[in-house]
């Protein structure tokens, strides 16, 4: 699941801060904490029109300057003026300022808008914030900074963020987005500075009681106790159900007494939303996460598949606690997990999902915190086990009454297990950037710069570019690359022109890009994503039949039989959509290998918070029963505390590590501010290393086996390492010697011959 940055053309992804205002801990805040458009330090001139109309034009449009609109009724939220874009005929028609020469190189800086929308007959309209560079080469980008729904009602604060990395000859910041004829309306735009602040601080839970179930008379000792209806709907207990904890469950707990065979049955249901609930507020601990379990089932007369969710109400504000589908009248197992950020005044847990006038059985629900570091334990014996072979390095012509004199030494050079980032064209201007990722990483995939909608943005226009030059930087440092992605089933991922074309136009269309990316880039790309998202969104079978997926992968065979061909999407791996469970890509990876699709890779895109280890798992087993690689395709997670964010991370990273099916793990980028998703960078913005790329570096260097010691009387030396790149070092009286050496996968023992 990746963002696109809309706006009307070719949209870099430098920049990623979008949303309406900041809400949560950020590596940069603004200098000026008073009045929008205070101070000098404004890259805007005249940010308030305090001077007119000057330094401001019309993009495509007309302004005007306003002291009140609607006789009297619209007034500046600030100052004694606003301005209006209007006329608008072209929804990138707007209001704009030239900024050329006043943006610093690899500086963040945040920009704020105080913006609503005019316009008979429309309540609300997206506004963006858009950022058009010129580079000297003649190059364009569109950076979108923060959009928003903005009113006709109110004064809307847009917010956002962005960092330059290269020289451009040209910048212009402008307001844009709403349909043609509504007025874009601005009182204030200010472009400072971001100041960094603090890093955030490790958070600690004081008196912890991992596994620990915090849910009152979850066993239904003392009947329902505790428990309350939600909505006009009854609670009465029953018996019959598992007396063992759920899989995943289990598998955090390790030890645990037997559920008690009880259950909560919900009738009278008149409502989706209706069922049984607790408040929890008082159990919950700050920064914890919370492993989410239960039995569930439905009662008879259900028809059709039915939907049950584990939900939060967090001062009223609705948390996913994990969710299951099923059409049938068996128990099934729900997991999922969640944490609480911010101190809360109310929280309460409750279980619904089935339609109306359906029967809900809920059995031994459970919510404790997770013991993680009980999981690392047991995850580094798997990983040993799977990712690491016994060596023995055997000497010839070695004087046999000398042995206990000859020393070795082994050092890992490089572990041969896939760790790869996705990278962007603007990136490899910032040379920190690449020194990063040259440094840290071995497979490379591009962000947007094989997409159709980047490659040919308008019919047969191309621009091949930008993943020409990313391509030819990764072949220099040996970097490896997936590509990212032929085709992309989200209708908003595809260009208006593609939308627009007729069955007959579209069938010509798709089979121009399979041969013209696959022909030029023949041999360079070893994975392919064929067709991306396919549990979401289902663009190109709507319109041309559900045999055009299988045709696609055929097709990709032919045209580049080297290429490993992957099905690629979201929210696999964390239990909290229905629409994308492990069950579910597994069927359609079995349907279209029925289809003569030769499908070679699972991806697992990892776009997640809150990780936990067993649910995780719990998706790899299920998937690797298909018996092809599984691959984290974009992993990233999300939060404003860096140290929460690095063990989140480690969670990902050990669970891919320690399972058998996995064989490459790609991050969705590293760099702040280069990123899709906020608060999940590994380097600050000024190139500063933070929590969770240390702990990402750590992990590197924990998965590096080092050894020493001296050659016994056979003439050997054994050690047992991980799979990768070796440098062994032989010294003795007479002489030092040194030489490579490559540890593959295997069951036996590597034996490595060395003639002195």
């Amino acid at each position: 699941m990746e963002i696109l940055f809309s706006s009307l053309a070719l949209v870099s992804a430098v920049i990623l801060h979008l949303g309406l205002f900041a809400e949560s801990i950020s590596v940069y805040q603004a200098t000026d904490t008073g009045p929008v458009g205070a101070g000098e330090d404004n890259v805007i001139l005249n940010p308030r029109f305090e001077d007119g109309l000057n330094n401001w034009s019309g993009k495509g449009c007309k302004i005007e300057l306003h002291e009140s609109m609607e006789d009297g009724k619209i007034f500046p939220q600030s100052g004694k003026f606003f301005a209006s874009a209007t006329n608008r005929t072209e929804i990138w028609n707007g209001i704009e300022q030239d900024i050329t020469g006043r943006v610093q190189r690899k500086v963040a800086y945040q920009v704020t808008a105080v913006v609503r929308i005019h316009v008979d007959n429309v309540t609300s309209a997206g506004v963006q914030i858009t950022l058009w560079l010129q580079e000297p080469d003649f190059r364009e980008q569109y950076i979108a900074i923060a959009n928003s729904q903005v009113t006709d009602k109110d004064w809307v604060q847009l917010q956002g963020e962005f960092l330059l990395n290269g020289f451009p000859s040209r910048l212009v910041i402008y307001l844009e987005g709403p349909s043609p004829g509504t007025d874009i309306l601005v009182n204030s735009l200010v472009v400072k500075r971001a100041e960094k602040i603090p890093a955030s601080a490790r958070p600690f839970s004081k008196n912890a009681t991992f596994g620990g179930n915090i849910i009152e008379n979850s066993y239904l000792d003392d009947g329902t106790t505790g428990w309350f209806p939600l909505g006009n709907c009854a609670l009465s207990v029953g018996t019959g159900s598992p007396h063992v904890l759920p899989p995943m469950a289990r598998d955090s707990l390790g030890t645990y007494e037997s559920l008690s065979g009880r259950y909560i049955i919900v009738t009278n249901r008149s409502d989706s939303w209706m069922g049984p609930a607790q408040m929890i507020t008082d159990k919950l601990k700050l920064y914890l996460t919370y492993q989410v379990s239960a039995w569930v089932r439905t009662g008879p007369g259900a028809t059709g598949p039915q939907i049950v969710n584990v939900a939060l109400s967090v001062d009223s504000q609705w948390i996913n606690g994990g969710e299951v589908e099923f059409n049938d009248d068996k128990w099934h197992e729900i997991g999922g997990s969640f944490r609480i950020e911010k101190q809360p005044s109310n929280v309460m847990v409750y279980v619904q999902g089935p339609a109306s006038g359906v029967d809900l059985l809920v059995s031994g629900l459970q919510i404790f915190p997770v013991n993680r570091q009980v999981r690392f334990k047991y995850l580094k014996k798997q990983i040993d086990k799977i990712r690491k072979r016994d060596i023995i390095l055997k000497f010839s012509r070695l004087e046999s009454s000398n042995t206990v004199r000859n020393s070795v030494k082994v050092r890992q050079i490089k572990n041969s297990f896939p760790l790869g980032s996705c990278v962007t064209r603007t990136g490899m201007d910032n040379e920190k950037f690449v020194k990063f990722l040259v440094k840290s990483f071995n497979w490379a995939v591009f962000e947007n710069e094989l997409k159709w909608s980047w490659t040919e943005p308008q019919e047969g226009k191309f621009n091949y570019r930008d993943a020409d030059e990313l391509l030819d930087l990764c072949k220099s440092y040996n970097i490896e690359v997936r590509g990212h992605c032929i085709f992309w089933e989200m209708e908003y991922a595809i260009q208006s022109w593609v939308r627009s074309l007729n069955a007959s136009g579209l069938m010509t269309a798709v089979q121009h890009r399979l041969t013209g990316l696959l022909t030029r880039y023949k041999g360079k790309f070893r994975h392919y994503d064929v067709n991306n998202e396919m549990l979401h969104g289902s663009f190109y079978p709507d319109r041309l039949g559900k045999d055009i997926r299988a045709n696609m992968f055929k097709t990709a065979r032919e045209l580049d039989p080297y290429a490993t061909l992957f099905v690629n999407d979201y929210h696999i791996e964390d239990g909290s959509d229905i629409r994308s469970t492990p069950e579910k890509f597994i069927q359609q990876i079995l349907d279209l290998q029925k289809q003569g699709a030769a499908v070679g890779g699972v991806g697992i895109q990892g776009h997640i918070d809150v990780p936990v280890g067993p649910i995780i798992c719990s998706a790899l087993d299920k998937l690797g029963t298909l018996g092809i690689p599984i691959w984290f395709t974009e992993l990233d997670v999300s939060c404003p505390n860096e140290f929460v964010r690095a063990d989140d991370l480690e969670v990902v990273l050990r669970e891919a590590f320690a399972h058998p099916a996995v064989e490459g793990v790609i991050l969705w980028g590293f760099w702040e501010l280069y990123m899709s998703r906020k608060n999940a960078h590994l380097v600050n913005a000024d190139g500063k290393i933070n929590a969770a790329g240390k702990r990402f570096l750590s992990l590197k260097k924990e998965w590096l086996s080092h050894a020493s010691g001296y050659i016994d009387e056979l003439g050997e030396f054994r050690f047992r390492g991980f799979h990768g790149t070796y440098n062994v070092e032989f010294v003795s009286t007479k002489e030092k010697f040194n030489m490579t050496f490559v540890v593959d996968q295997g069951e036996s023992p590597l034996v490595v011959s060395i003639d002195l």
